[in-house]
């Protein structure tokens, strides 16, 4: 059984170090059911803002943009994780060294994207809810926001040198870089993690104290389509459904993103985490991109 410093490197990313068909198998239908769940909930997203030009909005062009780089991990590496997990653990495409280099180029692109994404959206509403209309109207021309949308694309790949680190069997030169690799991206999610809360705090604090900001803090696609709606809730029930709206979103957020952030801080200043303690921080991870 390889050790907890290895166990991904000479198996797929997040598929379990044993040698159990049944294991393998309960995890390639555990991805296999996120990679389907989440490719048609994202592909449903983008359709319904390219379908109503009401949904064309900023915000909805960050969301999108999420759903894209959604889409690299459900559509593109899920579904071979669920194929690569029914394989013999010998087979050559597990050890194959430019395949998992492929692999966790998707996973990486991905995920970076798509929780760049879940800032912009926030310091997209957090603009526009504390700020002016005239500064939200400066910052947010089509211009700049599509800058935005590039930018987080073109910061994605710069972590690619880093990924042979995750990739390389075990010396212990390798090892010390993966190490290094993995306190370097969590330390990037905690300081994303701080900004995005610090963000929805900021919102949840205006819309209680403020009930003409209600009306704009309106994260639900569905409430904007252009179908008959239920009358609003009265001003003081909007607030309070707004503010928990906001926090049960930063919840799902930290239960997503923490875990692997700890494990990993855990790796690097004290000991590394049981394998099955990484491998589920990081399946909570990806889980993200299928909500």
């Amino acid at each position: 059984m390889p050790n907890a410093s290895s166990w991904s490197a000479s198996s797929p990313l997040l598929l379990l170090w044993e040698d159990s068909s049944g294991t393998r198998i309960f995890l390639s239908l555990l991805y296999a059911v996120l990679a389907i769940s989440g490719t048609l909930s994202n592909v449903m997203v983008i359709y319904l803002v390219f379908s109503f030009k009401k949904l064309q909005t900023t915000s909805n062009a960050f969301i999108v943009n999420g759903c894209a780089a959604d889409l690299s991990v459900c559509a593109l590496w899920m579904p071979q994780e669920a194929v690569l997990g029914l394989l013999p653990p010998n087979s050559s495409s597990l050890r194959s060294a430019e395949y998992r280099l492929l692999r966790g180029g998707l996973l990486g692109l991905g995920l970076t994207v798509s929780l760049a994404s879940h800032l912009l959206v926030a310091f997209n509403r957090y603009v526009l809810i504390t700020k002016l209309p005239s500064v939200y109207q400066a910052l947010y021309q089509r211009r700049h926001t599509g800058c935005m949308i590039g930018l987080s694309w073109a910061l994605a790949l710069l972590p690619v040198p880093l990924l042979p680190g995750l990739w390389t069997l075990g010396s212990a030169q390798s090892d010390g870089s993966s190490r290094y690799t993995a306190l370097l991206l969590a330390l990037a999610v905690l300081g994303q993690t701080a900004l995005l809360l610090h963000c929805y705090l900021g919102i949840v604090r205006r819309v209680r104290g403020s009930a003409k900001r209600v009306s704009v803090l309106n994260f639900h696609l569905l409430h904007q389509l252009p179908f008959p709606a239920a009358p609003p809730p009265p001003r003081r029930a909007q607030r309070r459904l707004s503010s928990v709206s906001v926090l049960l979103l930063c919840c799902v957020f930290l239960l997503g993103t923490q875990p692997l952030v700890w494990v990993s801080l855990l790796g690097f200043f004290l000991r590394p985490a049981p394998p099955a303690l990484q491998a589920a921080s990081w399946l909570l991870l990806c889980s993200l991109s299928a909500l």
